[in-house]
């Protein structure tokens, strides 16, 4: 029966294994330089989690240099299922490569002044979703020890990695679909919530690149998140006989008020959302829906690790978003 300590170190970790506290500290900090065997791996990991022994983060970055601190600022604008599912795969598979993932706050803070707030935790890695801080931005977070500093969103930033996601691939795939249906009157639904502009604006402006030389029209509609506005919209419905609603929560909102002023789907107005949320499939009709496809978050994940690992690599911009639709009742 092995007693635990109450604060276990490494030295315990080491008896329990029957090795050396350097084979420990190997083991655990992951170092590939030393060659361990995979049967000595194991024993040193079941003797930590039987030990509850917890590495120190702070002696641990002082011994490699720097820490293994990821920091996520929280999205500054409204974050749907689909988003915040990928964030969080993405945090899993940082987190099972022995990153510690913090997810920084806003309050309040913009541009540079946000990237000096991340710096002064020193993580090794910075993940920005969305707009976030400018060229000099960048370079305080890079002094301050961080190794990777990862843009993720429309745009790309001079000094940053840029994990591109250009939603105007979500608008002509819906564009495209609506045409190819016969659709020739379309509305495009624009939320009125301006922190959406990032992902709405693009789709807009996909739907109209889809649709341009052809005949058809495009028409913006704007729209609030309620039922009172969706049905104002149906009541005075502009004639259109298809509509692309940005993403499925609208297309169901706008479809029920749709039908409750007596406009058949998709009889009279086909729809088609965006995000392939579970409850459109669950609708009569189903509900057609634009798939976002991104790299699974072991894959960026990698990616984070191997600029980490490699500082020194240029600056470099990778396409992490396309989309596909998927065809339902609605349209």
């Amino acid at each position: 029966m092995v007693q635990i300590p109450n604060t276990p170190t490494s030295a315990d970790v080491a008896r329990l294994a029957g090795v050396s506290r350097a084979t420990v500290s190997y083991v655990l900090n992951d170092t590939g330089a030393v060659r361990i065997s995979e049967p000595t791996r194991r024993r040193v990991r079941e003797a930590a989690r039987e030990l509850g022994y917890v590495p120190h983060a702070a002696a641990r970055t002082l011994r490699a240099g720097h820490s293994r601190m990821v920091v996520m600022p929280a999205p500054a604008l409204p974050a749907g299922p689909l988003h915040s599912r990928f964030l969080g795969e993405l945090q899993s598979a940082l987190g099972r490569l022995d990153y510690t993932v913090v997810q920084y706050g806003a309050l309040g803070l913009q541009g540079d002044e946000s990237a000096r707030a991340w710096a002064e935790l020193r993580p090794v890695a910075v993940l920005i979703p969305g707009t976030g801080p400018g060229p000099r931005g960048v370079e305080v977070l890079k002094r301050a020890g961080a190794r990777a500093v990862v843009t993720l969103g429309p745009g790309r930033v001079q000094g940053a990695h840029a994990l591109l996601m250009d939603h105007a691939v979500v608008g002509r795939r819906a564009g495209a679909h609506l045409h190819a249906r016969g659709r020739r009157r379309i509305g495009v639904v624009v939320p009125e919530d301006r922190a959406l502009d990032v992902f709405s604006r693009p789709r807009l402006a996909g739907v109209r690149e889809a649709l341009r030389g052809t005949d058809a029209t495009v028409t913006e509609l704007p729209l609030a998140y309620t039922e009172s506005a969706a049905a104002r919209l149906a009541d005075r419905w502009p004639g259109l006989d298809a509509v692309f609603a940005y993403d499925d929560e609208y297309a169901m909102l706008l479809m029920r008020a749709l039908e409750d002023a007596g406009l058949r789907v998709p009889g009279e107005v086909a729809v088609v959302g965006a995000g392939d949320l579970m409850l459109g499939r669950l609708l009569r009709p189903r509900l057609s829906t634009v798939r976002l496809d991104v790299p699974s978050g072991r894959e960026l994940a990698a990616f984070v690790d191997g600029v980490v690992r490699d500082p020194g690599r240029e600056p470099g911009v990778r396409a992490v978003l396309d989309a596909s639709l998927i065809h339902r009742d609605s349209s």
